[in-house]
């Protein structure tokens, strides 16, 4: 009679979807602390690097995420700089804002400029994204983010369109606001991890 090994909770290393889900918790956990982070808003970017930092161990580890873990990245990823760069999500807004009135306007050319200024919000979206997933010493690089994001165009199509889907989440189920940035780093990170993947197979 053989012996049977229990079957463990843990996942394997590099295994994305581990028995029960528990990545999908940890993504749940993150987004909610990467949530509270995001409050003072000049700690987007940080808050945004820290969950990827943690998720990005969670994968590579397969250990599980903890509040600890988070505050831990989150210390780590807080700079001058970060904060300096946390002036660009308000601006995004803003961008958003006036693409918002363009739309409800009359006047001449706002149908042409409507358009082209969210595919810019897209675009700046997904690169402040893919900056935020980066390993050092390219942390929070917009130039870094800017060439991988080039390099890699189905990477960037399906970050752009985790960021879309999340913006019209936001606006159809304002509820679900807080759960947001959990998968947004995570889809950042995973396609940071692919980029990384085919980079070293080429």
């Amino acid at each position: 009679m053989t012996h049977t090994p229990a079957p463990t909770d843990r996942r394997e290393p590099r295994e994305v979807f581990g028995p029960g889900f528990s990545l999908f918790a940890d993504m749940l956990l993150v987004g909610l602390l990467t949530t509270l982070a995001c409050l003072p808003v000049i700690t987007v970017p940080a808050a945004f690097s820290a969950a990827s930092a943690t998720l990005r161990k969670t994968i590579d580890t397969g250990a599980q995420a903890t509040a600890g873990a988070c505050l831990r990245h989150l210390r780590t990823h807080l700079s001058a700089g970060s904060l300096a760069a946390g002036l660009l999500p308000p601006l995004l807004v803003l961008v958003l804002l006036v693409d918002a009135a363009l739309v409800h306007s009359a006047l001449p050319g706002a149908g042409v400029m409507a358009p082209v200024l969210a595919l810019l919000a897209l675009g700046a979206a997904v690169v402040g994204l893919r900056a935020t997933a980066l390993e050092a010493p390219h942390g929070l690089s917009a130039r870094e983010a800017l060439v991988r994001s080039a390099a890699d165009p189905r990477g960037t199509l399906l970050l752009g369109g985790a960021a879309l889907l999340a913006a019209l989440l936001a606006w159809a189920i304002p509820l679900l606001l807080p759960l947001l940035p959990g998968p947004l780093a995570f889809a950042a990170t995973v396609v940071d991890l692919r980029s990384a993947a085919n980079r070293r197979q080429t």
